[in-house]
């Protein structure tokens, strides 16, 4: 939105609002700034992943960085050593992905919840 968008809405001019934005800037609270892509249609999923032994965290970084269909890969408290947020094509792709997060040294089994539908997304 522009300054001025933004200045209409809240009954400042366009400079005030750059100003005061700056500012935020300035203060740290506005940290950055984002694109947001609209990716279409596609099927994203969340997967559980399971390791055998005890793998690294580095080792399962370096294994899941290597997908470049992981939009995110977090530790959790549980059975999983991780949950991974995953978008892909269709659902032929996200089956690949997955035969070939299964080839990975480390990794003996995953558990796929395919996304329906996005009730919020920030």
């Amino acid at each position: 939105m522009s300054f001025a968008a933004i200045g209409k809405r809240i009954s400042l001019s366009a400079p005030a609002v750059k100003r005061r934005v700056d500012r935020l800037e300035a203060d740290g609270v506005i940290a950055g700034y984002q694109a947001r892509v609209d990716t279409g249609q596609g099927t994203e999923a969340f997967l559980d992943v399971f390791c055998e032994g005890d793998t690294s965290l580095p080792t399962l970084r370096a294994a899941l960085t290597k997908h470049p269909e992981v939009l995110g890969a977090y530790t959790v408290a549980g059975d999983a050593e991780a949950i991974l947020h995953v978008r892909c094509a269709g659902m032929r792709e996200l089956e690949i992905v997955i035969e070939r997060l299964h080839a990975e040294p480390n990794i003996v089994r995953t558990r796929t919840q395919v996304v329906l539908t996005k009730l919020v997304e920030r």
